[in-house]
């Protein structure tokens, strides 16, 4: 007799108190059909909630489904709480999704159509950005669209954590530990037979995004200097572009000594040239300090996560 094939489902929690109830009603109603056929587990990460998160999780009957709670620490962020949902989580297929109903979870039913086709992966991929602001589409418009010019691994476009794996897809992932991580770019370097479903993005029922603009900027660093050094080599022809204008400057000077006689230098130009060539080293200086940050994060060796307690329902 075949064994029962079990879903897991990965929810980071942080700060969601609100949402946890509606969260696990819409998930009981939706895969009630699927508990046929299928286990399901909920692997919740509290991220270091400072409401009552932990106490709503505690509350929760969500039987037929077994529930595991991973308690934080404190707040690692997001990239973290993932990891720890993929170390722990025991199904055969795993499925990140938001708490915030945001990933509906009607979507994973599309999804586990497709795993039954053969697919070892399938992403979820936004049909439209409708709910971000007009800055946060245009700059990950231009986010993916850089990426996809300096990485060596094609991080999909509207394409989140949301997304169904494979246990073996899974287990490949739990082998890549580097602290700076970078989940989406991660998720991608595996590789493995993928294809894509499409869905909606829903309104938040309660609370609001923890991510900002500042904060998405800064992930969107995070991403380019973890899957590319790109940006090292750039300033290298730049080095070289700007001592190739020099010496032609240089000669320039020369032959208009030569010919002209001395010509006493303005201050404006010698000005601009100096806060030029600063401005440019400083800029060089701080994009190589960006992957020398990297490498001390790495080498101290940390953990990515730290669990004050794991609680079984």
């Amino acid at each position: 007799m075949t064994a029962r094939k079990k879903i897991s489902l990965v929810v980071p929690f942080y700060n969601e108190e609100k949402n946890i109830r509606g969260f696990f009603d819409r998930i009981a109603s939706v895969f009630a059909a699927e508990l046929l056929t299928y286990d399901l587990e909920i692997v919740c990460v509290n991220d270091g909630s400072k409401d009552g998160t932990l106490t709503e999780l505690l509350c929760i009957k969500a039987a037929p489904a077994s529930v595991r709670i991973l308690d934080f620490s404190r707040n690692f962020g997001k990239e973290a709480a993932l990891t720890a949902g993929l170390d722990y989580a025991e199904g055969d297929i795993v499925v990140p999704i938001d708490a915030d109903l945001q990933h509906p979870p009607e979507t994973v039913l599309e999804m586990l159509r497709q795993w039954e086709a053969g697919y070892e992966v399938v992403l979820a991929r936004r049909m439209d950005r409708s709910t971000d602001r007009a800055i946060q589409k245009l700059t990950a418009k231009a986010f993916y669209e850089f990426s996809r010019h300096i990485t060596h691994v094609e991080i999909p476009a509207n394409v989140g954590d949301f997304r169904l794996m494979d246990r073996k897809v899974v287990d490949a992932l739990k082998q890549l530990r580097e602290n700076c991580r970078f989940m989406k770019g991660i998720f991608a370097w595996t590789g493995f037979k993928t294809t894509i479903v499409e869905y909606s993005v829903a309104p938040r029922t309660q609370g609001h995004t923890k991510f900002n603009t500042w904060k998405l900027w800064n992930f969107a660093l995070e991403g380019i200097s973890s899957f590319s050094t790109v940006p090292l080599r750039i300033w290298t022809y730049i080095g070289v572009a700007i001592s190739g204008i020099s010496v032609l400057y240089a000669l320039y000077l020369i032959v208009s000594t030569v010919v002209y006689g001395v010509v006493t230098p303005g201050y404006p130009s010698l000005m601009v040239a100096i806060l030029l060539l600063s401005g440019v080293q400083l800029i060089g200086i701080g994009v190589l300090g960006e992957y020398i940050g990297r490498i001390f994060t790495e080498v101290k060796g940390r953990p990515i996560y730290i669990v004050r307690e794991v609680i079984e329902r």
